[in-house]
């Protein structure tokens, strides 16, 4: 039986890596955000500083490791045979909840987590412990550090509050002091921002870095003998003044004669600080409770006693943790950042949610985030009547986003926010988990990150008209998403402490092996929706601003769509011959997706058209015409989809062999019609066209035959309503999806006859 707690520290030690994979993944948007969504500097120069930060914060992250050990509950309360199924618990929950965050792509808190499955485990063993001696409920706070843990607790929600205000306001004052002109200041204002920025990512530095290493313990003549950590502590408006004065006289330098752009440095400065503070500070979230299992198995197995009989005062005391422990996490965490595919969605939703400009927004509007925007509103046009109209000109105008000359391939080269917001945003967050540091809070890191780029996002006018009521959604969903975070870690990390209790020999195994097999299925999930993304039939937005340049880039897009057509039509056919409900929800996902593809590239037409030269024009009104028909097309299909999921879901009759194989000729004929259309789009062969619209009448006098029989049959011999009604309506549909497809090569028919030669249209090739 003893051999089962050497195999859970082994168990525990591959969790500890896979928690790492899995915690880089969702925190990595906590310093990556900034630098990314500024374009700054390149991505390689930013994984660079990113992953050194990481490395030197991994070594100086031992004094956090206590929180696992001591900070939620009373070890001394718990025998070793308790603490290692909490222990347990906590881990395999933990992995199980982030990986799923990430595989969804929304940032979450590994502290929050790690506090509540502590908490939801050590409460699950208290009260079975509780219930064996005949206690009462009230007793479990003896169990409990509640006095940490409501500390913990307390802080994390503060600073969710916190950041977004402090976020807002010191944007409101960079924009209105530097406006988007910042490069055009004069030098003293650009080296009094940056002075005040690296002060505060400086004293940050040393706050998370130096204050808890082995040398800030250490005395030093040059401090006048009193200890690195004391001195921090005690000189903070000294340390402050005078790293103000340095790095502000330091940056006039640099912009005035070096010629200098102090907020590329600034955000360089600054990702290496958050990331230093990430790994300082949330390394415990990941190897905090395999550490201090593993300290309490050698003090275990150096006493002789009965695992269950021994107390685990032990690890109430401080526990220094191996260096090349640490450093091994951090080599570990350095190498997901680089690899993680996982790390770059959950970027990705802080990014589109902080964007300046257009997006594509992923939050659906609700009630809740339509009120926000309203009262917004509301405050924003008191504030406009409460200022003199000349102050609220001044401003205003500081507000004014410069024109930007857009290229073909904008959306590649525009930054998500600029330069001063991105080290606003740095600054802040720093700022904030200092002082959090200072207190010896966990704090949460996705938290502040986050809710200050949200905050700055805010006060920056970002969030418009046209995308206010999506951004505010997202964040809206984010913040429930943490709040599940807590639920749904103190439920899981109790029920799984509850099974391991049960039976160790039986559950500890089982429960590993269901937690691997979800996290490698996750993998496999996550993997396939990426290459379905990077699938090469998805839709392409227009940018030629000529009728013969947007006929040749979106005649890939027909072929396209075409292609997609045949296959769902014929999968709506083959699903109500065989009466395959699986086939069919499938099917009603791919014609979805298609549908919100064909939406995109109908929410860009008024990109496009702004792109437009003015002798151009004539190619919006073909665009739009083309995505109309598109639009008409994927309408046929999702209600052929919808009808024939819906008629198999309720478990109506099967359709008559007779019905069944019209359908079948009637899909062949379409089949045929998809399948040189998409040849002719394919080979640009658009002379085809005028034959392909020739059968246009053969296949619709196909439909009137199709129908009129079934209207025979009705009449004679059909005796179920509903076959009837399916029946109709997929051939009735099936006509609309043909006028859909015929007027759509009428438009390129007639474009391309009444547009430029042939010699034209072998030079835009060339090009």
């Amino acid at each position: 039986m003893d051999n089962i707690y050497l195999y859970m520290i082994i168990a525990l030690a591959i969790l500890a890596i896979a928690d790492l994979v899995v915690g880089v993944s969702n925190d990595a948007v906590n310093f990556l955000n900034s630098a990314i969504g500024s374009k700054a500097i390149s991505f390689r120069t930013i994984m660079i500083v990113a992953s050194l930060g990481v490395a030197v914060g991994a070594v100086f992250s031992s004094g956090m490791m206590e929180v696992a050990r001591k900070g939620i509950f009373n070890p001394g309360e718990y025998m070793f045979d308790e603490i290692m199924i909490i222990f347990m618990a906590v881990m395999i929950t933990d992995i199980l909840l982030l990986d799923f965050f990430n595989s969804v792509g929304m940032p979450t808190s590994t502290t929050v987590s790690i506090v509540f499955e502590l908490l939801g485990a050590a409460v699950a063993i208290a009260l079975i412990k509780i219930g064996h001696d005949g206690g009462n409920f009230s007793d479990v706070i003896g169990y409990i550090n509640t006095s940490k843990a409501s500390q913990i607790i307390f802080g994390i929600l503060l600073s969710v509050v916190v950041a977004f205000s402090i976020g807002a306001i010191v944007q409101w004052l960079s924009r209105v002091l530097l406006s988007y002109n910042f490069q055009k200041k004069p030098s003293w204002v650009g080296a009094l921002f940056g002075g005040l920025a690296i002060t505060s990512i400086t004293y940050f530095i040393f706050m998370k870095g130096l204050k808890g290493t082995s040398y800030a313990k250490e005395s030093f003549d040059i401090l006048g003998g009193v200890t690195m950590k004391d001195f921090l502590e005690n000189q903070v408006l000294q340390i402050v003044l005078v790293s103000m004065v340095f790095w502000s006289l330091l940056s006039y330098v640099l912009i005035a004669f070096a010629k200098t752009n102090i907020y590329k440095l600034i955000i360089v400065v600054g990702t290496f600080a958050l990331a230093l503070a990430f790994a300082g500070n949330d390394l415990v979230n990941f190897i905090g409770v395999p550490v201090a299992a593993y300290n309490a198995f050698l003090t275990w197995s150096a006493s002789g006693i009965a695992p269950t009989e021994f107390p685990m005062d032990a690890l109430a005391s401080k526990v220094p943790t191996n260096n090349w422990l640490l450093f091994g996490a951090g080599m570990v965490m350095v190498l997901t950042l680089w690899f993680s595919t996982k790390a770059k969605g959950v970027v990705k939703t802080s990014l589109d949610l902080s964007s300046q400009g257009e997006t594509k927004e992923r939050f659906q509007p609700n009630s809740l985030s339509r009120g926000f925007v309203r009262f917004a509103m509301l405050m924003s046009q008191m504030t406009a009547y409460m200022l003199p109209k000349s102050w609220q000109a001044k401003i205003d105008k500081q507000f004014e986003t410069p024109v930007i000359a857009l290229s073909k391939n904008r959306q590649l080269e525009l930054p998500a926010f600029d330069l001063v917001r991105a080290a606003v945003n740095l600054m802040v967050a720093a700022v904030l988990i200092s002082i959090a540091t200072s207190y010896k809070l966990p704090l949460s890191t996705t938290y502040v990150t986050f809710m200050v780029a949200m905050g700055t996002s805010l006060a920056d006018r970002a969030w418009g008209a046209e995308s206010a009521v999506y951004r505010v959604a997202g964040v809206i969903n984010v913040i429930g998403g943490w709040f599940f975070t807590a639920f749904s870690a103190f439920t899981a990390a109790a029920l799984v402490a509850y099974l391991l209790n049960l039976n160790l020999t039986v559950m500890f195994p089982i429960l590993l092996v269901v937690a691997l097999a979800l996290l490698i299925r996750s993998s496999i999930v996550h993997s396939r929706k990426t290459k379905e993304v990077r699938a090469e039939d998805s839709l392409i937005k227009a940018e030629s601003s000529s009728v013969q340049g947007v006929i040749h880039e979106s005649a890939g897009n027909i072929a396209n769509v075409v292609k997609r057509g045949n296959k769902i039509y014929t999968n709506a056919i083959n699903g109500l011959a065989k009466q395959d409900l699986s086939s069919l929800k499938k099917n009603k996902k791919q014609v979805d997706k298609l549908s919100t593809e064909v939406d995109e590239l109908r929410n860009n037409i008024f990109y496009f058209i702004k792109n437009l030269d003015e002798s151009s024009l004539g190619a919006s009104n073909f665009y739009i015409n083309v995505l109309g028909y598109l639009q008409d097309m994927t309408q046929s299909l999702e209600y052929i989809s919808k009808v024939s999921y819906k008629h198999i879901h309720n478990n109506h009759k099967k359709l008559k062999f007779n019905q069944i194989k019209e359908l079948k000729e009637v899909d062949e004929r379409l089949e045929k019609l998809f399948n040189g259309t998409r040849e002719a789009f394919l080979a640009r062969d658009f002379e085809e066209i005028g034959n392909i619209l020739t059968k246009k009448d053969e296949i619709s006098s196909l439909l009137s035959e199709k129908i009129q029989k079934q209207v025979e049959r009705t009449r004679s011999d059909e005796s179920s309503p509903k076959n009837t009604t399916l029946y109709f309506s997929v051939l009735l549909e099936t006509k609309d999806l043909l006028v859909a497809t015929m007027n759509l090569l009428e438009e390129y028919d007639n474009a391309h006859d009444s547009s430029v030669e042939p010699a034209t249209i072998h030079n835009y090739e060339e090009e």
